[in-house]
């Protein structure tokens, strides 16, 4: 049975976009966001969805028609989230090395918070917001030194991580933030890492930093809301469905009473099931040890298995009556880390369209130009209707902000 994005077959897309292509299903995206919606209705949080996993102009004005609010990590999000229509009051300002020119923008703009992660950031807040006469919200982003148990790369909560401020500096962090008189201390913020399937170290994180909120409290610091980030893992591979209903019932019980308006950064849960990546085999190569199936994607459009040796499932888009070969799924990048998979049973032959699964988040938006390979387009799919949301990108595209000078 050929492989659809909702009621259109991939064979379809593929014939009429070309390939590589990222499809994306506007139901899957909706029912992602509606998941958080209807778990934590409880508590009626502020839903910012993490730009940083997936920033198509289309998508984000999806989330925006949804009601999200975004979480944004560089200037150049903010101007994402404004063009598609998102509200700035409803966008939260994460990121370790916020810039000048990017705090005075995010100020002029309107950002509902700034998650801070340095007592340097908070001066350097403090100067933009007096140079411009405005007061400043701010958030600081605590390090819990919880262990999300997760790959390396992407597990930001430990004392060794680059990101937050840690816990026991917390409480000293936000006297120096109330002296600063162009800030206005608004919340507390904590994100310890990504692709969290076990949801416990996420409930550990909350406790801790409720723990902050109330003896910040003490000291006559009042905080207006708590931001619990994202990290909500996906299923790639027979990994374990997260509880999302069971989390958000553990973070209730433990906000209480307390006046907090929840928060929550959600980015790869929200997209990552959304996405597929459509590729076609060029050639099939029987190598001495292994065989290779050589594909016209590559790791400048699906990074995940090069950077963390990532799973991403892959399955022929239209079955065939042939026998599978196991093999490594590679592309043409001129690099031996380029590969989408290793180890693979497959029945497939030069010519036919395979489709990479969980491809929506940190597919599209860490794609480059390595090799001087175009990115690939992008298709939005809503039913019986597929829309170009991102049209291939062309060489004279590549070249055009380039000089070739002697």
């Amino acid at each position: 049975m050929t492989l659809h994005c909702e009621n259109i077959s991939f064979t379809d897309l593929a014939g009429q976009f070309g390939t590589p292509l990222y499809v994306y299903s506007q139901s899957a995206l909706t029912e992602a966001f509606c998941a958080y919606t209807s778990a934590f209705s409880a508590l009626s949080p502020l839903v910012c969805y993490a730009v940083k996993a997936n920033g198509n102009l289309s998508l984000l004005k999806h989330f925006a028609a949804l009601g999200s609010g975004f979480d944004i990590v560089s200037g150049g999000e903010l101007a994402r989230v404004l063009a598609a229509g998102g509200d700035a009051g409803k966008t939260i300002f994460s990121g370790v090395g916020k810039s000048e020119a990017e705090i005075e923008f995010a100020l002029n703009a309107g950002v509902l918070c700034f998650n801070v992660e340095s007592l340097p950031e908070l001066d350097r807040i403090n100067a933009v917001a007096a140079r411009l006469n405005q007061t400043a919200p701010i958030s600081l982003r605590i390090n819990p030194d919880v262990d999300a148990k997760t790959h390396p790369y992407i597990s930001t909560g430990l004392k060794a991580n680059k990101f937050g401020i840690a816990y026991a500096d917390a409480p000293a962090a936000y006297r120096h933030a109330a002296t600063l008189p162009h800030l206005r201390i608004t919340g507390i913020d904590c994100h310890i890492g990504s692709q969290l399937t076990d949801l416990s170290p996420l409930v550990e994180a909350c406790e801790r930093i409720v723990l902050l909120v109330d003896q910040l409290a003490v000291e006559g610091i009042a905080l207006e809301h708590i931001d619990l980030g994202g990290g909500i893992g996906i299923v790639y591979n027979n990994e374990s469905v997260p509880d999302l209903a069971g989390y958000a019932r553990a973070v209730d019980t433990i906000i209480g009473t307390r006046p907090l308006k929840l928060m929550l950064e959600p980015g790869r849960s929200l997209v990552g099931n959304a996405g597929t990546l459509l590729t076609k085999v060029e050639y099939i190569k029987h190598g001495e040890e292994k065989n290779f199936i050589i594909v016209d994607a590559a790791m400048n459009d699906l990074m995940r298995p090069a950077l963390y040796e990532a799973y991403h499932h892959i399955e022929a888009v239209e079955p065939k009556n042939i026998a599978p070969i196991s093999a490594d799924v590679v592309g043409p990048i001129c690099e031996t880390g380029d590969f989408l998979a290793h180890n693979r049973t497959l029945a497939c032959e030069a010519g036919d369209i395979l489709a990479i699964r969980s491809a929506g988040a940190y597919a599209a938006s860490m794609a480059s130009n390595y090799n001087t390979r175009n990115r690939a387009a992008e298709v939005w799919v809503n039913g019986s209707q597929a829309r170009l949301v991102r049209q291939r990108e062309s060489f004279e595209q590549q070249m055009a902000n380039e000089t070739a000078c002697l």
